[in-house]
């Protein structure tokens, strides 16, 4: 880069937040985050002290202090929102709705100033595969969005919403914009979230409801047998967070994802009783693994598979870290932040 770019980071704290800040500054740019540390509360991150960072707390919902962030941004990584894992859904229905609506209204009016008097070229927005949530046939497709029914969950209708105000912001305001959909983040930094709502899995009780910290946390606690939500039969895209990170600055900065969306997720598909059985047998090696499955969500949809060839031709981008690797640096994280008390 000849000049140094800058980019707002919004939700910088968060789960994905933290991957992308860390992508960015490996690649040069000069990066600003927000966030109001709503979820973990305040959190070390490796890149606190990196000359090219600086961090404002505060709250996205605080337009005034968006549109003075941005206004000497290049471009905008949209990814502040209220979430958690399944939990979430239905503890949070209303606020997943409300706030992330908030959220997405100040971010759009904040940058459509930002692009009409200042440098920014474009807002990259983090959706989610919840989108694809009441599909019936796969691989989810980018354009299945706008053909399936809508989402059910509050959660994954609010993404969808998040797609129209990157569509309506471009249509009536010209602000150029970049849809990326994660799929089943995996990695490191996730702890025990202020808000999340404790639920009981068999005699353990876990706060963050998402599948694979879960299932390793239940066995560094010693459960057995093992208890998953219904059958087992669910079916993810394990992605790993620094791939995801990879793709997002990808969408964020090539030409060729001007005004257009894309699935960002490892191509294997993984269902719940085969990871578990991955992860029983890193922790525990050979001991036989009896699964106990616990009565399911009513949003746990039974299948979440992207179509991945978009991002692949377009952006000549492709997750490849396999589900092996990324729970070789998940286990000992959350078998640490287990003895520390963490989780």
């Amino acid at each position: 880069m000849s000049e140094q770019q800058k980019v707002l980071v919004s939700g910088s704290a968060g789960f994905i937040g933290g991957y992308v800040v860390e992508e960015l500054l490996s690649r040069g740019y000069a990066v600003r985050g927000i966030d109001n540390y709503s979820k973990y509360g305040k959190v070390e991150k490796s890149y606190d002290n990196h000359p090219d960072y600086d961090f404002v707390e505060d709250d996205v919902r605080n337009t005034d202090v968006m549109k003075k962030l941005l206004s000497d941004c290049d471009h905008f990584v949209a990814g502040a929102a209220l979430i958690g894992g399944i939990s979430y859904f239905h503890a949070y229905a209303y606020d997943l709705l409300a706030t992330n609506e908030r959220i997405m209204a100040s971010s759009c009016d904040a940058a459509i100033e930002a692009m009409q008097h200042g440098k920014l070229k474009k807002v990259t927005y983090l959706s989610s595969s919840m989108v694809f949530e009441s599909t019936e046939h796969w691989p989810s497709k980018e354009g299945d969005e706008r053909k399936i029914p809508p989402p059910l969950s509050s959660y994954g209708f609010q993404k969808l919403a998040v797609e129209y105000f990157a569509k309506a912001a471009w249509d009536q305001y010209k602000l150029p914009y970049t849809v990326v959909r994660p799929f089943n983040c995996v990695g490191i930094g996730e702890g025990r979230a202020l808000g999340d709502v404790e639920v009981a899995s068999g005699n353990v009780k876990l706060a963050m409801s998402h599948v694979v910290p879960d299932i390793v946390q239940k066995i560094v606690k010693g459960q057995d047998p093992l208890h998953i939500l219904g059958e087992g039969n669910q079916v993810r895209h394990y992605t790993y967070g620094g791939d995801l990170a990879k793709g997002i600055v990808e969408a964020m900065s090539q030409d060729a994802a001007y005004n257009n969306d894309f699935n960002i997720s490892t191509a294997e598909s993984t269902n719940v009783r085969e990871l578990a059985a991955v992860i029983w047998k890193k922790i525990k090696g050979d001991a036989p693994l009896t699964l106990v499955s616990d009565e399911a969500y009513e949003y746990d949809v039974q299948k979440r598979v992207p179509d991945v060839q978009k991002a692949k031709d377009v952006l000549g981008f492709e997750c490849t870290t396999s589900l092996d690797v990324m729970l070789d640096e998940v286990i000992p994280w959350v078998t640490q932040a287990v003895h520390d008390g963490r989780l």
